[in-house]
């Protein structure tokens, strides 16, 4: 060759190779300038390595006109063309210190020469090198500045193309990467009900993104503070291991455990952390690894070790940039697998307890058909009038008369329910209840009579204030609405971090939320669901309805809307209001769940005594528990009538009250209620001298002299009236008025 070379007389060569490099891949591109270049320089092989700034790195693809089955990715700073790079000048260098994978690589294509040409080629708008090319040849040390003015004449036309052509090849490649990782993520997730398979997925995942021979996964026990692989790649273990444990700042996955930092190892046995017992145990020749940390977004779980990369490579920055976006994967879906594990478990424990509790609960076919053909006439006296106390309906018969409830108000005409559907029903949620001394099934039968009672004598289906839907609803509620009561209330569930607390506690109502619980389980126990035939609108408004009218029943609730109600009833009620009808809906539970304290005051002082019953048994079992009760719960300390006085006037009869503004029929019920609160008023002293006499509590209230000495007391202070004949009077002398303010009710 000439030392003159003539860019003239070569630039229809430039101009041709550029010609033919349109449509051709990276790879292609590569090979057509390797081979313009050993041609025009007379060079064994060539081969162009472009410099990835941002990860400092050299990336070959293409040696001599062989495309590499996988590119070399080698690092800038660590590989002797560095010094062409630092330099900026062409540099002979001994060809001996070439990384030993493309030495591998030129061995297999011609013999090696002593030394090789490397020219570095500028960027043409920034101040760094793009690119270096590397000339292979004994001769090439004579002609040096002849083969650097030819490659640079060159790359003077073709570098742009050649970058826009390694971009676009990159911004692929990083495309499939992605594609391949969301694929592999879409796998995890369909693993994440069993954990064993979820982590043998992850292993052979990132076997096949970086073409490793195997793949070890250790979670991180925090506890023991051990790294924990339970589930193993190939590697045979005895059977009686069932883990394998690595103290967490051992050997090179407890480094990475600790540090959090990625180790890529090319040559393992020389590394000062490997570990040799597992490959003298196994057989298993480790040559190079890979160990990353995986992390959710807490922080390191665990550790993920890649050994061997196949065909005698090692793994290379590539391969670290996918185990690094892998490891993410790996995090989330190891967490995420965890958490479904325990839910999956807190469900089958769940299920279980509801099996458990069912068949304890179970009803019999037997007592169903005995209850559908009981023989009795069920027309006891004034079943549907106020007066009428719903605890002297015999215990075995209360089921009975709840059919006729449903069967009276035409609910099971409207919705042609199966009467053995309800019959069914009615049974479970019977024996769903406890046997507290007060919230048990009698209470519940009680509150769906005053339901009963308001619904037949104010007539709220036929008036617009009630759907048949609502109507159906709020009998049910009524009877469902203290389900599975333990006896104590919501402030103890909370106080003493019971399991119903952890529930509920974080939503409020503890209990209520239980008793709707309960009442959900047993809708969807077969044969039991009175919501059958309604259509999925219906279901879901009964669904709502029931869930808002059995949380209503919470006093802390009342208290919330109490004001409402009044400037609501005081402003008339407007039943197309949907607001106004909840806090009507409410205002009605509310009236039921108290409906006790509206019968006579014998009937109402025995209701109080099972309710202070029950309330000094959670009282006895506070103290047990080194907590002091409030004064309500304290056998010792209670005063009933003072609390009964307090209770009826502050809560019971402003609700009745209200009730009578919109419905003056009710009236009466308030006049009770007075009456009621004057004999609690005027059992005070009584009291006091029981309790001076040694008596307590309960005990005062069951002896029989105490009811005749107070009701002997305040028929003398009424002038000997006796009770019937002053509720009579009382009841003439507002008659006018009731009738006023019925007329001042809007319907």
């Amino acid at each position: 060759m000439s030392s003159f070379y003539s860019s003239a007389t070569n630039m229809g060569k430039i101009l041709l190779l550029l010609e033919e490099l349109c449509d051709l891949s990276y790879p292609q591109v590569q090979q057509k300038l390797n081979k313009y270049i050993q041609t025009e320089t007379n060079a064994k092989i060539s081969f162009l390595a472009p410099i990835l700034v941002k990860s400092e790195e050299m990336v070959i693809h293409v040696i001599g006109e062989q495309i590499l089955e996988r590119e070399l990715r080698l690092p800038v700073l660590n590989n002797i063309l560095y010094k062409t790079v630092q330099n900026k000048e062409p540099t002979t260098m001994d060809i001996t210190l070439l990384d030993e994978e493309i030495l591998r690589h030129l061995q297999s294509i011609c013999p090696m020469p002593n030394s090789f040409l490397t020219i570095p080629i500028q960027h043409p708008k920034q101040d760094y090198i793009a690119l270096v090319v590397s000339l292979v040849d004994d001769n090439k040390n004579e002609a040096a500045d002849e083969c650097t003015e030819i490659v640079q004449e060159c790359f003077r036309f073709c570098l742009g193309f050649l970058l826009n052509s390694f971009t676009c090849y990159e911004e692929t490649r990083l495309k499939r990467q992605c594609q391949s990782l969301l694929a592999v993520s879409r796998k995890l997730f369909t693993h994440l009900g069993d954990f064993s398979d979820l982590l043998r997925e992850i292993m052979a995942e990132v076997r096949n993104l970086t073409n490793a021979e195997r793949c070890s996964l250790f979670l991180l026990d925090p506890d023991q503070q051990d790294l924990v692989a339970k589930v193993f790649d190939g590697i045979a273990m005895k059977e009686s291991v069932k883990e394998m444990r690595i103290p967490i700042g051992q050997g090179i996955a407890g480094h990475v455990a600790t540090t959090g930092n990625l180790l890529n190892i090319r040559n393992a046995y020389e590394h000062p952390l490997f570990y040799r017992g597992i490959d003298e145990v196994t057989g298993f020749r480790t040559r190079n690894i890979l160990c990353f940390p995986i992390r959710d977004e807490n922080g390191i779980v665990g550790v993920a070790q890649l050994c061997n990369k196949k065909d005698g490579l090692y793994f290379d920055v590539f391969d670290e940039e996918v185990a690094t976006a892998f490891s993410i994967y790996c995090g989330i879906s190891i967490m995420h697998s965890i958490v479904y594990k325990k839910m999956q478990d807190a469900q089958a424990r769940n299920k279980l307890s509801n099996e458990i509790m069912m068949y304890h609960m179970k009803v019999e076919e037997d007592d169903v058909q005995a209850l559908l053909n009981c023989k009795d006439e069920h027309n006891i006296k004034d079943f549907n009038k106020f007066q009428f106390t719903p605890r002297s309906v015999p215990y075995k018969h209360m089921p009975c008369y709840t059919i006729k409830m449903f069967n009276d108000l035409g609910l099971i005409k409207h919705w042609k329910l199966k009467l053995s559907t309800v019959a069914r029903f009615i049974l479970y949620v019977k024996k769903g209840y406890r046997d507290a001394p007060y919230h048990n099934w009698m209470h519940a039968f009680s509150v769906a009579h005053f339901a009963y009672l308001l619904m037949e004598n104010l007539q709220l289906i036929s008036e617009n204030y009630m759907t048949h839907l609502q109507a159906l609803v709020f009998l049910m509620s009524c009877l469902c609405h203290d389900i599975d009561h333990r006896g104590t209330n919501n402030s103890f569930q909370t106080k003493c971090s019971t399991v119903l607390a952890s529930l509920y506690s974080s939503e409020g109502s503890v209990m209520e939320r239980h008793h709707l619980a309960q009442t959900m389980c047993i809708l969807n126990t077969e044969g039991c669901n009175i919501f059958e035939n309604f259509n999925s609108k219906e279901y879901s408004e009964a669904l709502d309805l029931l869930r808002n009218n059995i949380l209503a029943t919470d006093l802390a609730a009342h208290f919330r809307i109490v004001e409402m109600q009044e400037e609501m009833i005081k402003n008339n009620y407007i039943k197309s209001d949907p607001k106004q009808r909840k806090l009507f809906f409410d205002m009605l539970m509310t009236c039921c769940d108290l409906s006790d304290q509206t019968k006579h005051w014998k009937v109402s002082k025995k209701t109080a005594e099972k309710i202070y019953d029950e309330f000094f048994s959670q009282g006895d079992l506070e103290k047990s528990m080194g907590s002091s009760p409030i004064e309500m719960m304290d056998r010792e300390r209670a005063s009933i009538p003072d609390l009964q006085v307090q209770f009826i006037s502050n809560i019971v009869l402003p609700l009745f009250s209200n009730l009578a503004i919109l419905f003056p029929v009710v009236q009466p019920l308030v006049y009770v209620l007075k009456e009621n609160r004057d004999l609690w008023e005027a059992s005070k002293v009584t009291f006091q001298k029981y309790t001076q006499s040694g008596m307590k509590g309960i005990a005062i209230l069951l002896d029989p002299t105490f009811e005749e000495e107070v009701l002997q007391i305040y028929a003398e202070g009424n002038n000997d009236l006796s009770t019937g004949t002053m509720i009579k009077l009382k009841l003439n002398e507002t008659k006018n008025n009731v009738q006023i303010q019925s007329n001042n009710v809007q319907t």
